[in-house]
């Protein structure tokens, strides 16, 4: 009873102010916008309060952000409340206090307006995620004059006040200051909220230090480590509801899945057996697409450059000298080089891949996989061409090395082995391990050790979401017992999990981790060594773009080593990166620091945080947008090849190589499954879904950091017009801001 009381009050005290200001009542002072999360109930039927404190020490009575006969506070929406000029208010806002009550929404006044206007009650009031605060001064031309009179009083900092007077970075459209109280946090009800401008703080820092330490500890509860495979990444153990797909997203998804579902149906119900190569591409002529390789995926140099900017453009490296276990000879490459094999290993013209990493990989049903080692020249022309692939680490008899000197479909079938093994690579560790699972460990991680009102956290958040939904829903989905992985993968789920096992254990932040010392670890970090290489001349400059906007931020906020040190949530964050799995950890290796210290140094700190948001955008941008342009035409780059690795050198007709391929429902779920994980989910790199960072610094590097990708942009379109091949996949119009897909 004292809930509806208090609702009808509200309602009264509402249409009370109303008929005052129609009746020409006192001017608004500041507008107060109250946003409401746009997240799964979100929205509250509850009655909220806030309180304004100004730089003088003064504080409003109660403010009700609630209105008569209006579903207030809904989902994604914006409630705005005047204050009146004779508050008792002077100057700029430097905090707000925030609360609710629990009031449900079954009630007298809800049925009333659900009655009156139609709308359809909310879900209740067990939560409200409220977004931000937004306190606009509103400076009628009467408080224009007085203002100015005053000499600008309220941009002054007070006598003896002991509060600087806050830098105001935003306006309104009409060019008024507005001060912004981020919370981005679930409120419960009858607790009050503190907030702070800008609330970014280091937790040494932080007025509401009490309340912070207390929300980390909640967190903890929601984001559990699992380790669901034995030596596999850290994944969360439950998906907190926070970090589901908004049910915009959801179904545009499924909306789209439904689409190419529908499509290879039809085409399924009215294309014959495909006796020939020919009939599997009159396929792609009835609705998902034409993938550009299907014209050239039988030649040399595109197997080449399916190296230098494919899908798996990490394995390539510069070749010294021949592997004693690549039974490769002067002999075996005669007629292929301009020079001897010997001038060309000295003049670096002899590159390599290597997957000694897939040998011996137990695969689904004893499935049996290649490990191959594969020799390539970089010609006078800088065109890079095969001209050995061994399909096995051992050599032997039974293990020949191919050359384009064999027949032509020889040829092509051990180039289909090869990249038939570089698919599982690519999909265990490029893909899905080295980004997908990765992530999700430091995401798990950072939601534990690192508060809301963490400039790092604000930093990192916009790159994380939806990354544990899909990560969830696609383990569920893809890789599992009978889904997508093991059906239309030759190693399976059982190989996939077996390979990301090994491939972590291989993984160091000091070399993979950075674009350009993993490039430099290979050999082809120096253009004068491999001219052409898309991946290494988009990326570079892509990632020193986003390592300049961290420096930005991380510097100002580490302008001390005493702030450094002092930052126990920092050293608590990079005490779980480096814990082992097995030990509720995220595992990572060489991250710089030390267990007693924790970073040292603020430029291990701009490191490690440029390593994970290139990780969830430019990496993962590299190793799947062009999926469906490389796996979709399945001869072209073959998840899954129905024979055995091929010990002899035999003459193969059309109708072997038709054989060798998976049929046509399989080949249709590959093409449903690359055209979707090809698409993109979320905004472009730096255009933001959520803004976290609101301090002058944090806006000013993101505005600085959307003018570099621009340029960045410009540059990838004028390099496109003269390459071999068209390359966007790091175009920062292409790049997402996180791994949604």
């Amino acid at each position: 009873m004292p809930y509806l009381m208090n609702r009808l009050r509200n309602m009264f005290t509402s249409s009370r102010d109303y008929v005052s200001d129609m009746l020409g009542g006192a001017d608004p002072q500041y507008r107060v916008h109250v946003i409401t999360g746009d997240r799964r109930g979100a929205g509250t039927d509850s009655n909220v309060y806030i309180v304004l404190h100004d730089i003088h020490g003064q504080k409003s009575d109660p403010i009700a952000c609630n209105k008569v006969f209006h579903n207030d506070n809904e989902r994604g929406s914006t409630t705005t409340v005047d204050v009146k000029e004779n508050c008792g208010l002077q100057g700029p806002i430097v905090k707000v206090d925030v609360w609710r009550d629990n009031f449900a929404d079954i009630t007298f006044v809800a049925t009333i307006t659900n009655f009156l206007f139609g709308q359809r009650s909310k879900r209740g009031s067990a939560a409200w995620f409220l977004d931000r605060i937004e306190v606009e001064e509103v400076l009628t031309e009467n408080r224009k004059t007085k203002e100015s009179l005053t000499n600008g009083v309220n941009n002054c900092q007070p006598k003896d006040s002991g509060v600087e007077a806050p830098e105001t970075v935003h306006k309104s459209s009409s060019g008024d200051r507005v001060w912004v109280f981020p919370l981005q946090r679930w409120v419960a009800a009858h607790k009050k909220y503190c907030i702070h401008m800008h609330d970014c703080f280091l937790p040494q820092h932080d007025p509401n230090f009490t309340a912070r330490r207390e929300d980390i500890m909640l967190k903890r509860e929601d984001y559990k480590y699992e380790q669901k495979v034995e030596g596999g990444p850290a994944q969360i153990e439950n998906l907190p509801s926070d970090e589901k797909f908004s049910e915009e997203y959801y179904w545009t998804f499924a909306t789209e899945k439904m689409n190419l579902l529908t499509q290879t149906k039809f085409i399924e119900w009215t294309t014959s057996k495909w006796n020939t190569l020919e009939d599997l591409k009159k396929v792609y002529k009835q609705g998902l697409g034409e993938p550009e390789c299907m014209e050239v995926w039988k030649e040399d140099w595109w197997f080449g450059l399916q190296r230098l900017q494919g899908v798996n453009p990490n394995v390539i490296s510069l070749c010294k000298e021949i592997p004693e276990n690549f039974d490769v000879t002067e002999d075996t490459v005669k007629g292929l080089l301009d020079m001897s094999l010997a001038e060309a290993l000295e003049k670096n013209k002899i590159f390599i891949c290597d997957l000694k990493i897939m040998d011996n990989l137990e695969c689904k049903d004893d499935r049996e996989l290649a490990s191959p080692l594969a020799l390539f020249y970089l010609n006078k022309e800088d065109r890079l061409l095969p001209i050995a692939i061994q399909l096995k680490q051992k050599s032997g008899h039974d293990n020949p090395v191919y050359t384009p000197n064999d027949a032509p479909n020889t040829w092509l079938v051990a180039k289909m082995f090869y990249n038939n093994a570089e698919a599982q690579h690519h999909q265990a560790l490029t893909h899905l391990g080295y980004t997908h699972l990765l992530m999700e460990g430091v995401v798990i991680c950072t939601n534990r050790n690192l508060s809301p009102s963490h400039p790092l956290f604000k930093l990192m958040a916009p790159h994380f979401l939806f990354l544990l939904a899909i990560n969830t829903r696609g383990l569920e989905k893809l890789v599992s017992v009978g889904g997508w992985v093991d059906n239309c993968m030759t190693q399976g789920v059982k190989g996939i999990f077996e390979l990301m096992r090994r491939g972590f254990e291989c993984w160091r932040f000091d070399r993979e981790g950075q674009i350009e010392k993993e490039l430099e670890a290979r050999g082809v970090l120096d253009e004068n060594v491999l001219p052409y290489y898309p991946y290494r001349d988009d990326g570079v400059p892509l990632y020193n773009a986003i390592k300049k906007y961290v420096t930005t931020v991380v510097s100002h906020h580490y302008d001390t080593p005493e702030k450094l040190s002092g930052d126990w949530e920092l050293r608590w964050w990079r005490e779980e990166l480096v814990k082992p799995r097995n030990q509720s950890g995220v595992g990572l290796q060489n991250i710089p620091g030390n267990s007693e210290d924790g970073f040292t140094d603020v430029s291990q700190v701009i490191d490690v945080v440029t390593v994970i948001i290139a990780t969830c955008s430019l990496g993962h941008a590299a190793a799947n947008f062009q999926q469906y342009e490389q796996y979709g035409f399945v001869p072209n780059y073959p998840g899954i090849l129905i024979s055995n690795v091929p010990k002899e050198k035999k003459l193969y007709t059309e109708k072997d190589i038709m054989t060798i391929l998976p049929d046509k429902r399989m080949t249709l779920d590959i093409m449903v499954i690359t055209k979707l994980l090809s698409s993109k989910g979320t905004n472009s790199l730096g255009d933001f879904e959520m803004q976290y960072l609101y301090d002058p610094v944090g806006v000013q590097a993101a505005e600085e950091f959307q003018k570099d990708l621009k340029r960045l942009s410009l540059d990838m379109k004028r390099r496109n017009i003269d390459r071999q091949w068209k390359f966007e996949w790091l175009d920062p119009e292409i790049v997402p801001n996180s791994i949604s897909v």
